[in-house]
């Protein structure tokens, strides 16, 4: 399959041109390696089951989803043809010390032409992200689907959220399939007491490598004015991934927890996946259209078309061994923070104006 690579000092990312996932992001830094980004180990192998979206057969690091989840509007399979089919390079140059490539989707969404652009800086240890939605008609739900791997668990931290919720149904409802622990429909202000299926709670900040279960939850960002961010401290990898959005763009945060929670194929009970599931949507582009229960808690769930609507995301990684998520994340004067809870912090160089913090698309 072809894919198309671009490089800056100390870091570099491989995009997957039939699909238009990040098939890898190499980060060097401190005379580590890190790959913060999954790839799906089932991936060029035979024997996939019939039927599969093209976007979970090369299910890889991250990706569009245009509309989130079911295309139920216009045709197109499991999270839109942004993450089920080919995208071609428009460009690749130098760009304010590093690299920029753009590309497009070669098929439309509700008739609009999409964009992606990548964007790579000299020491930055961070792949900045664009894309654009041009001409169309109607709304789009949209959401980037970083994806972790998570050998070992670790814990997760965040900009302040509103409340946590499960949607109406859990994702493997059938034992002999799958099982979910969380309960659905559930909600709770509280990260580290969400209700579970047996009437017990749990922390959703800990990420736990013996608990086997298939999840799906939805953060919804707090009124903070700030940027949103979630941090991941992985335990075996010894690093914090780093997934930074603008929330006026991205109101919520969805979790995708998968650790052998689903026994079928292709996932075969394979264990330690997060997805980082930034996004204005709800499941399904139809009930983002409609009247929803994100849109009944003032949030807005798909982008108008019809001009040009643009938005932005950032995934990084910095080695860390402490196995302890930072409790502040924040952007200022060409740097980007960590602070820990022992005092201790860590900064990195950081595009601080890349969100563009402040505004709205």
């Amino acid at each position: 399959m072809a894919e198309h690579s671009l490089r800056a000092e100390g870091i570099s990312a491989t995009l997957d041109l039939a699909v238009g996932h990040i098939a890898d992001l190499t980060i060097a830094l401190d005379g580590r390696t890190l790959q913060p980004l999954h790839r799906a180990p089932w991936i060029d192998t035979p024997d996939l089951p019939a039927g599969l979206p093209a976007g979970q057969a090369r299910l890889s690091g991250d990706f569009l989803c245009a509309p989130f989840s079911s295309s139920d509007v216009e045709e197109a399979p499991l999270h839109g043809w942004p993450a089920n089919s080919a995208w071609e390079l428009l460009s690749d140059e130098p760009f304010d010390g590093g690299r920029r490539a753009s590309f497009r989707l070669q098929r439309k969404v509700m008739g609009a032409t999409v964009k992606k652009t990548l964007v790579l800086r000299d020491g930055h240890p961070f792949l900045y992200q664009e894309h654009s939605f041009t001409g169309g008609a109607g709304a789009i739900s949209a959401a980037h689907h970083p994806i972790t791997e998570m050998r070992d668990g670790g814990r997760l931290a965040f900009s302040p959220k509103r409340l946590a919720a499960t949607p109406d149904g859990a994702p493997e409802p059938d034992p002999v399939r799958g099982e979910s622990l969380l309960a659905y429909p559930a909600r709770s202000t509280d990260l580290t007491r969400f209700p579970t299926a047996n009437g017990r709670t749990i922390d959703l900040t800990c990420y736990s490598a013996s608990l086997r279960h298939e999840d799906f939850v939805t953060l919804v960002e707090a009124f903070h004015g700030g940027m949103g961010w979630t941090a991941v401290a992985r335990a075996a990898e010894q690093d914090v991934v780093l997934v930074l959005k603008n929330p006026s763009e991205f109101p919520v945060t969805m979790l995708w927890i998968s650790n052998g929670g689903r026994y079928y194929a292709p996932w075969n009970g394979r264990s330690g996946v997060l997805g980082i599931e930034d996004g204005r949507t709800v499941l399904g582009h139809a009930a983002s259209l409609g009247d929803n229960w994100l849109k009944r808690e003032g949030v807005e769930t798909t982008f108008p078309l019809g001009g040009t609507v643009t938005f932005r995301q950032i995934i990084g990684a910095l080695p860390s061994e402490s196995g302890e998520a930072p409790s502040l994340v924040a952007g200022a004067e060409g740097k980007l923070r960590l602070s820990f809870a022992d005092g201790t912090s860590r900064m990195v160089p950081f595009d601080d104006g890349f969100l563009r913090i402040g505004t709205s698309t």
